[in-house]
């Protein structure tokens, strides 16, 4: 067991709500690692800017990917598609052991967006919160989706 506190993101991404179509994680380097009965492979990738407040996740997010033909190939099409992704982030208490690791959050957004330059790929995701309240298509507010909703959010219920 080592002092060390590692952290990683698993992302999964998905088509729709039933089919989920990409599992990658970002720590194990070349190694496939699995989380909840799903097998994640390994892409480099960051999860950027989601912040969790009392009164519920509202907040944006980015996934920023290496812009290459691997990521590209793919971006597009969730970018259109308005892929939804499940991102949790996880404690890792011993670095050589893929076990115990511990879901410190989950966000769920969908991509509505993208932006690129020459090294790097960035999806910008509007959580699950923001695209319902935007009336994004297909997407239904479920505790599948969010979890138990704060009492203190607003949800506007049709």
């Amino acid at each position: 067991m080592s002092d060390t506190l590692c952290y990683a993101s698993y992302l999964t991404l998905k088509t729709s709500l039933l089919a989920t179509q990409y599992f990658f994680q970002n720590y194990w380097v070349g190694e496939d690692a699995s989380l909840s009965g799903s097998t994640f492979t390994f892409m480099p990738f960051a999860f950027l800017g989601m912040t969790v407040t009392k009164s519920g996740d509202n907040q944006p997010a980015t996934l920023a990917f290496p812009n290459n033909d691997l990521s590209r190939g793919w971006a597009e099409t969730a970018v259109r598609g308005q892929w939804v992704a499940d991102v949790k982030t996880v404690l890792i208490p011993d670095p050589d052991s893929k076990s115990n690791l511990t879901v410190l959050n989950q966000y769920v957004g969908q991509i509505v967006s993208a932006s690129w330059d020459s090294t790097v790929l960035r999806l910008e995701m509007a959580s699950v919160l923001d695209a319902v309240g935007a009336d994004v298509p297909r997407k239904r507010l479920t505790k599948q989706l969010v979890g138990s909703l704060p009492l203190t959010s607003r949800v506007r219920v049709q």
